[in-house]
């Protein structure tokens, strides 16, 4: 029995070890936890763009497959001189391959025949410069030739800044010690201090306009606008001394 009473003792006190050490080290997993703070930083910067895309197409129709096709060709030299006739050079200008297709007569029900009504051409076209002005001037002033009897379909002028990869390495760097401001203005009340970085994750870059508040998990990279706001994001975890 005394065998049996001490079998039980040791069990007992077995049990109560393992559980003081997992309390030990649940404690000192907390502890590590409450040890480190973090902290997200950012940085902000206002840039122009330095080049400007417009595109654009030329859309014309006719009876014939080769009517329409003449008449395309008459019109684009006819806007590349318009084009030209507002500075810019001739290797600004980029003629793509035009596109088309038929469109068929209809019956009075609505049904489709095989019988050919028109034969429609798009013909593609951009304009490229450094001079971001000028291709904002030219989105308004292009479609002007419609009176002219070239229909034109503008789309909205694409704006982009070139510099982004040699502003990051600046901005991770300010948007770090954004972090750390942050991080020793919320440990003051505690009266301690931030100590050695442990990590550092930099998130997306958001290119927006420059009054725009918008953020993505994914980035945002705006060409709609000439001036634009650069955000840099650091995820910053310090030692908390």
């Amino acid at each position: 029995m005394f065998e049996k009473l001490e079998k039980f003792q040791i069990t007992i006190l077995a049990v109560v070890l393992a559980a003081g050490l997992i309390w030990a080290t649940q404690i000192a997993t907390a502890r590590i936890s409450k040890d480190v703070i973090s902290v997200t930083g950012s940085s902000y910067k206002t840039v122009t763009s330095d080049s400007g895309r417009l595109e654009f197409r030329i859309m014309t129709r006719h009876a014939t497959k080769a009517g329409a096709y003449e008449t395309i060709s008459k019109q684009v030299p006819e806007v590349k001189n318009f084009i030209k006739s507002k500075g810019f050079a001739e290797d600004e200008i980029e003629i793509k391959s035009p596109n088309g297709y038929y469109t068929y007569k209809t019956l009075p029900n609505g049904n489709s025949t095989n019988e050919i009504a028109y034969y429609h051409i798009s013909q593609p076209m951009f304009v490229t410069s450094k001079d971001v002005q000028k291709i904002k001037t030219l989105s308004v002033e292009l479609p002007s030739l419609i009176k002219d009897g070239i229909d034109i379909d503008a789309y909205n002028p694409e704006y982009f800044y070139s510099k982004l990869a040699d502003d990051k390495v600046q901005m991770l760097e300010e948007a770090t010690k954004d972090a750390k401001q942050r991080a020793d203005a919320m440990l003051k009340a505690t009266h301690n201090r931030t100590g050695k970085i442990q990590s550092v994750r930099m998130g997306v870059f958001q290119i927006t306009p420059v009054d725009s508040t918008n953020v993505s998990d994914m980035g945002i990279s705006d060409t709609s606008t000439i001036d634009k706001k650069i955000t840099s994001v650091a995820n910053v975890t310090f030692r908390i001394k």
